[in-house]
């Protein structure tokens, strides 16, 4: 049921605490959308009634289990609430679902006597965890754990009227100030509420907690964050290497290592290049480009430069889906240079990993990126990214410098088009010119380690620190 970043987190991070001997429990909602053979598998761990708004009115919570890999996943049953097939659906009926939600999950807690150290909660849709837990469930057994509060995307907030938001909560009037959930007088922000009462608060990169405290990319949490800063800190995420590994990876044409990727991703290349239609050529830089097509991921500067790039040596292909004037755009762009370009105005997994498997470069040209993921992927993958200079980019990404031949991918720092194309041809004429410096960079990435172990030992330094 994953729709992004997020869901590749919470299947990855929960995996690698427990083989650090950690007890975790991930708590989600039971979506509709879940696929059935895992529903027929959850097990019944009982319900009860909550209280959840002002009025009095409750809610029947059930608590379905399953266990997978290590960890425990406990889903909160409500019909009401769960029954979309899509986990995030509108506003306006989001916030009662997500207030229900981190009561709930608190009170399942104390339901089936699990008294947690550290409650690790991810976005606007649990930041009303560490408030409820300061407030109402201050004097219950789950009353002393610490929390955790980590952004993923500091755009979405959780932002609505303040008179809704106290409803749907029941939480007391004294959280409702300027300093915890209150802002512009009228309205409730849930993510502000949760930084204020957190114990702590964590974003997926050390640049992007930087980022997020000035007026720029703060998206009007800046003076709250600076206020906050002493309990703020950046954690890189990783990937997980069951599911990314060039070496085992079931959808690849070839697999390949370290020790083979000259030459087996050659062949990668050539079986994408069959299944996208593009001309079949070893010779061509195939330059990929995978993400949701929207505002955040740079694709206005692509979409400025695309025509400047098709030069009869270079082929670009695109997956992703998203706002319409990029699909369109790039749809045209295909039409336009068959056989060059390649649009796949699509959610697929498989193709994804086909693409990184075949592509020389990646580009990542976001106007901000709290962490990223492709970049990521692409490096284990054996691609070089192209990256603009900001959160989690400019963390994992150090450009290269042909003096020393050192980095491990090509970077532009402000957000103009102009900045972008300089780097692909950066990255061109180091493929086309000095080859060996471009396979030295390729292996490079390789060996590279960027899976979840160490940004895993990081959240349990994290846990360990909150609990003596």
């Amino acid at each position: 049921m994953k729709t992004g970043g997020l869901g590749d987190v919470m299947y990855a991070l929960p995996k690698e605490l427990a083989k650090q001997n950690c007890d975790v429990k991930v708590i989600l909602p039971r979506y509709a959308c879940i696929p059935e053979k895992y529903q027929n598998k959850m097990v019944y761990r009982g319900s009860f009634d909550m209280n959840l708004c002002s009025d009095g009115r409750s809610f029947y919570v059930g608590i379905m289990e399953y266990v997978w890999d290590g960890v425990v996943y406990d889903f909160i049953d409500n019909q009401e609430f769960f029954t979309n097939g899509n986990p995030y659906t509108n506003l306006i009926d989001d916030i009662p679902k997500f207030c229900y939600f981190s009561k709930a999950a608190l009170a399942a807690l104390n339901y089936m006597d699990w008294e947690p150290d550290i409650i690790h909660c991810h976005d606007w849709q649990a930041a009303l965890v560490p408030v409820y837990l300061d407030t109402m469930f201050k004097d219950t057994p789950i009353g002393r754990a610490k929390t955790v509060l980590t952004i993923h995307n500091l755009r979405f907030q959780g932002v609505y009227d303040k008179k809704m938001i106290s409803y749907w909560t029941g939480l007391p009037d004294y959280v409702f100030n300027k300093d915890a959930l209150t802002v512009k007088w009228l309205d409730a922000n849930m993510l502000k509420g949760g930084l204020t009462y957190a114990d702590a608060i964590t974003t997926v990169s050390g640049t992007y907690a930087w980022e997020i405290q000035t007026p720029e990319y703060g998206e009007d949490l800046d003076a709250h964050l600076r206020y906050h800063s002493g309990k703020l800190r950046g954690i890189v995420n990783g990937i997980d290497y069951d599911i990314w590994n060039p070496a085992t990876d079931p959808r690849l044409a070839n697999n390949y290592d370290l020790g083979n990727v000259l030459t087996e991703k050659r062949k990668n290349k050539k079986a994408l290049q069959e299944e996208l239609g593009l001309e079949v050529d070893d010779g061509k830089f195939v330059i990929g480009l995978v993400s949701r097509l929207t505002n955040q991921k740079g694709l206005d500067l692509v979409n400025e430069i695309l025509p400047q790039l098709i030069d009869g040596n270079t082929q670009i292909v695109i997956l992703g889906t998203g706002d319409a004037q990029y699909e369109d755009s790039f749809r045209y762009y295909e039409n336009a240079y068959k056989g060059q370009v390649c649009s796949n105005i699509m959610y697929d997994e498989t193709r994804a990993h086909h693409i990184y498997a075949g592509a020389d470069a990646l580009l990542v040209p976001s106007r901000f990126e709290p962490c990223g993921l492709t970049q990521l992927i692409a490096m284990h993958y054996g691609d070089i990214p192209i990256v603009r200079e900001t959160g989690g980019l400019k963390d994992t990404v150090e450009p290269y410098n042909e003096f020393t031949n050192w980095g491990n991918g090509f970077t532009f720092d402000r957000y103009e088009s102009g900045l972008l194309l300089d780097a692909i041809n950066r990255a061109k004429t180091l493929y086309f010119t000095n080859r060996w410096c471009w396979d030295e960079m390729v292996q490079r990435n390789m060996d590279k380690d960027v899976s979840w172990e160490s940004s895993a030992r990081q959240y349990r330094d994290l846990y360990v620190d909150l609990t003596r």
